[in-house]
């Protein structure tokens, strides 16, 4: 018995569906570059990290940006209000965007040595997606600081000087 035209058309319809079904399963992701993701800092400094992204041209549609994930060693603290003010909802095929993605400040009184730090994108084909699309690691090597004798202050050294002119005295008068 041969097969029938409309054999071949349901046959072709499975065959399409199935292969459609594959392509759009693929995970989204995009290129994420820090600029600079070793930085040094001091304490008291807040540092600036800038990135780039890439939405890859092979992607079908737009990818979500709907979220991040962050962590960085205590006692140092993230700032990613950045990433949501500088980079777009979504993006486009082929589209790319260069911002500051996060700050990040060192408290005063940070001991010197390196801290690590992780950023993570998350999202991808509608605005309920939170699918990890990119990720990556960094550090803030903060300086070691000396230990300075701090500079009196003006009063200290006008009650310092008052007591050695009073011990001059007494010292004369004897």
């Amino acid at each position: 018995m041969r097969p029938t035209q409309g054999f071949f058309r349901r046959l072709l319809l499975i065959v399409a569906g199935v292969v459609l079904a594959v392509t759009g399963a693929r995970a989204d992701s995009i290129v994420f570059t820090l600029t600079l993701p070793a930085a040094n800092a001091n304490p008291g400094d807040t540092v600036t990290f800038d990135a780039t992204l890439l939405a890859p041209d092979d992607n079908w549609d737009a990818i979500y940006l709907n979220w991040d994930q962050i962590s960085i060693d205590s006692p140092l603290t993230m700032d990613d209000s950045p990433f949501f003010a500088n980079f777009p909802l979504y993006m486009n095929p082929g589209d790319g965007v260069t911002s500051t993605l996060f700050t990040v400040f060192v408290p005063l009184g940070t001991a010197g040595g390196v801290y690590a730090g992780y950023f993570e994108i998350d999202g991808g084909a509608d605005t309920d997606a939170l699918d990890n699309l990119a990720s990556t690691l960094f550090s803030v090597n903060v300086a070691e600081t000396g230990q300075q004798e701090a500079a009196p202050e003006p009063l200290s050294l006008l009650l310092v000087g008052c007591g050695l002119l009073a011990l001059g005295r007494m010292r004369r008068k004897r």
